[in-house]
């Protein structure tokens, strides 16, 4: 993340992000197109030279908690014309990742570091 508007997440707001590793950085962002907190967001995440995407993000509530769903589909660019069966691995596995670290914030995990463990 290298800056985050100060109205963030609400519609019309964006980040600046970077994606990849050096050599292969690219610098791009991810604006938001709607805001419903907390059950609904929409994004287009940017990663060009691939392309852009739309990125939705689903709230409902279930038990005591929630389930979080993220889908995506490509708009722009050459990642349009990616069959799904290569890029859906891919995507999938980075937005496993997204939810895992989500859960971790959301269930207070962020503020349990390997020291506060061994305080414990």
């Amino acid at each position: 993340m290298r800056a985050v508007d100060a109205a963030w997440p609400t519609a019309g707001s964006s980040i600046h992000h970077s994606v990849g590793v050096w050599p292969a950085l690219i610098d791009d962002s991810t604006s938001a197109l709607e805001w419903e907190s907390p059950r609904h967001a929409l994004f287009t995440a940017s990663g060009w030279p691939i392309g852009e995407s739309h990125v939705a993000l689903d709230v409902k509530a279930r038990g005591g908690g929630c389930v979080v769903r993220i889908t995506e589909d490509a708009t722009a660019g050459p990642g349009r014309f990616v069959p799904s069966f290569l890029s859906d691995p891919a995507i999938s596995m980075r937005n496993v990742e997204t939810l895992r670290r989500l859960a971790f914030l959301a269930e207070g995990g962020a503020g349990r570091g390997p020291r506060a463990l061994t305080d414990a």
